[in-house]
């Protein structure tokens, strides 16, 4: 049976895609999955998996978990949370590099490499600490 990572998969939707270690990203539906796991799928959760052809290409059938994904408790949380007064410095930074980006855009200009580079770290810190 093949095996992978969970790229990405949206409990809402009901689907996502899985990445096959050595081939193709691969289709994966909620039936797919073992009863109760939708809603703890997190990206990069080893699966094995078997492949059967649909209508779209690649899809995973009979999806198992090969660990299971960790979950983070509220204290554990709390304690990987920045300090309030190191998030005012952040968003502060996110703010004047957006600010910069929507003026080029105002003047039909798309944002340089340089810019681009330093503000797609800033996003991900930004949004890391919303997802604790």
């Amino acid at each position: 049976m093949p095996t992978g990572k969970v790229k990405w998969f949206d409990v809402e939707k009901g689907f996502g895609f899985l990445s096959q270690d050595g081939g193709q990203d691969v289709y994966v539906h909620a039936d797919a999955l073992p009863a109760g796991t939708a809603a703890t799928l997190k990206a990069g959760t080893r699966v094995e998996f078997g492949i059967a052809q649909g209508r779209r290409g690649d899809q995973a059938l009979q999806v198992r978990l090969l660990e299971a994904p960790t979950s983070v408790t509220r204290n554990q949380a709390a304690a990987r949370r920045r300090k309030p007064e190191e998030m005012v410095l952040i968003t502060e930074n996110v703010i004047k590099l957006l600010d910069g980006i929507r003026e080029g855009y105002e003047h039909d200009r798309s944002p340089s490499r340089d810019i681009a580079k330093k503000v797609a770290p800033a996003l991900r810190a930004l949004a890391d600490e919303f997802e604790l």
